[in-house]
């Protein structure tokens, strides 16, 4: 909230809605003519924060992913008018506890993983129907995973004789296909972490959610991002610094000043404390950072 500058009567967007804890704290340091617009891909965080807006008609609630926030500025008109962006990435803790939704290794249930189940691809209808080849590449890319064509191959082979159908399956396979991991840390996840990514279009959706800030937020307006891998972390830092430096230009080219200015300015980065790592473990990898158009 400190990293947002709330102004009582601002606009801000909540691009990741999940059980509303942000947008809850938006809310209550608005005034009468403030708003928030919340976005989620998930069904149940929609049916939250409708309830939520039922309450309190200064939020308004979309069922959309925040890479398509350039349409909804469109629709809306607000096009730097936004005083505020919060993105706060990957899957909620909601989503792992459930096992219904097939995001944990630690839990049995369908391997699944779409943030919206009603869109797009299972992980279970992806790995039954790609190459090793490719396994071997989305493991290795999105999940950093050393084992990764290991993994792959055992995939395939287990294919052969039953499909894949439940997350404890994964898991099982992984841990037998992985001569060593890192202590502390689950065989399995690394290879979780990417075909979640995969399944989702990730870091496809937060290039274009990242690229609608810049169009949305008026001058002064703050950008937070909240990522948990380096993945993440690394597009966004590399954005704010591209969008900090400005436009390149060939040499030679006669440029005006104002055209060579950029467009955010960065406010640095926050990681949590050790207070908070201790009440919220799944918090120890977060880390925040913060720029403001210019």
């Amino acid at each position: 909230m400190a990293a947002l500058a709330i102004q009582s009567d601002g606009l801000y967007i909540d691009g990741t809605f999940g059980r509303g804890g942000h947008s809850r704290a938006l809310l209550a340091r608005l005034g009468p003519e403030g708003r928030v617009l919340a976005l989620d891909r998930d069904p149940e965080a929609i049916a939250t924060a409708q309830a939520l807006a039922s309450q309190d008609k200064r939020l308004q609630v979309f069922h959309r992913p925040f890479s398509r926030l350039s349409q909804l500025a469109d629709t809306l008109g607000i096009r730097g008018a936004v005083a505020g962006m919060l993105l706060d990435l990957g899957v909620s803790s909601p989503q792992l506890d459930d096992a219904r939704r097939g995001f944990s290794f630690s839990k049995s249930g369908p391997l699944d993983m779409r943030m919206d189940p009603e869109d797009g691809e299972s992980a279970a209808d992806w790995l039954a129907r790609v190459s090793e080849e490719a396994i071997t590449r989305v493991l290795r890319i999105y999940g950093e995973e050393r084992f990764a064509r290991r993994i792959a191959r055992r995939i395939v082979q287990a294919r052969r004789k039953a499909p894949l159908t439940t997350t404890d399956q994964l898991a099982a396979l992984v841990a037998a296909a992985v001569p060593r991991w890192e202590r502390g840390k689950h065989p399995a996840t690394r290879t979780f972490q990417a075909l979640r990514i995969q399944i989702n279009g990730e870091l496809e959706e937060l290039r274009r959610g990242l690229a609608a800030a810049c169009e949305l937020l008026k001058p002064g307006g703050r950008l937070a991002v909240i990522s948990f891998h380096s993945l993440e972390d690394r597009i966004v830092k590399r954005f704010i610094r591209a969008e900090a430096q400005g436009p390149t230009f060939p040499p030679g080219v006669p440029v005006p000043a104002t055209a060579q200015r950029g467009r955010l300015r960065s406010l640095g980065k926050r990681r949590p404390g050790a207070r908070e790592i201790a009440e919220n473990p799944r918090a120890r990898s977060a880390i925040l950072r913060i720029a403001e158009r210019l």
